[in-house]
């Protein structure tokens, strides 16, 4: 077997990993579920190298998103739901079908504002004619949020779910308002720790963490980018005590933990 740039062959390999006896076991035992985890890992890799502008990174990390791709239309394909082949067409045609002004067979371009408005109207039809596919609900109640898409991530979610809630004046006027639930959610998460109840906690956790978000949207910060900014700044002050026990010969596991903290607190003061 050998590389090729032909989609092809990532096609192949993927046949090959998934054939019983002779595949990889553990491609064999994956399933939709316990890849996913995986394809939202891979986007994000792709926005990680997109972030610090490195091309051949991305290219190794688009090539790995793909092959969430391959991998998921080979499982449907192993149930006779779906193709790879059917996932590019359907692709193509809702492509096409998304921008008349530019594949119509006819003369004229759409300003800024049309291209717009016909996107929109496009992409209603398209919802209209899934959900006539999808099996009909007794009694099914349509909820202000229920356009607000699951698969995306949970930081995003939650602040797209505020944001609809909002609208409807389901919301807070004062960012100190959202601080003071903050403070409520924490005693509770105390409350819990107190208890000992882990599921108790981990639903607390979650409760704090929406709050989190919703203050990040009443003062205008995107969660996800100030966690990312949170995670680089510790990173940067994590190394700054590896290198300074480093020079005295020391490692992490020799240093106490208040001799950690005191470097953390002079790496914090030197930026």
């Amino acid at each position: 077997m050998t590389p090729s740039r032909d989609i092809s062959r990532l096609l192949e390999i993927m046949a090959m990993l998934r054939t019983p006896g002779s595949g990889c076991p553990w491609d064999l035992e994956q399933n939709f579920s316990t890849i996913a985890p995986y394809t939202i890992e891979e986007a994000y890799e792709v926005a990680d190298a997109i972030a610090r502008g490195d091309l051949d990174d991305l290219r190794d990390e688009l090539g790995d998103l793909l092959l969430q791709v391959v991998f998921h239309a080979r499982m449907a394909e192993e149930r006779n739901a779906f193709s790879f082949g059917d996932v590019v067409e359907a692709i193509t045609r809702k492509m096409i079908r998304r921008h008349p002004h530019v594949f119509a067979d006819k003369d004229g371009r759409l300003s800024p504002s049309d291209v717009k408005g016909a996107w929109d109207r496009i992409k209603a039809e398209e919802k209209a004619e899934r959900a006539a596919r999808r099996p009909l609900v007794e009694a099914a109640h349509k909820s202000l949020l229920s356009s607000v898409k699951t698969g995306q991530p949970a930081l995003a979610r939650a602040m797209e779910l505020q944001r609809k809630a909002s609208q409807v004046g389901f919301d807070w006027n004062d960012p100190r308002a959202v601080l003071h639930k903050i403070r409520e959610e924490a005693d509770e998460i105390e409350t819990a720790l107190d208890g000992g109840d882990a599921e108790a906690l981990a639903e607390e956790t979650g409760d704090l963490l929406f709050a989190l978000v919703n203050l990040a949207r009443h003062i205008g910060a995107d969660p996800e980018h100030a966690l990312r900014g949170t995670n680089a700044k510790f990173e940067r002050r994590f190394g700054y005590i590896e290198r300074a026990l480093a020079t005295k010969g020391r490692s992490l596991e020799s240093a106490s933990l208040n001799e950690m903290d005191a470097l953390w607190n002079e790496a914090k003061g030197k930026e």
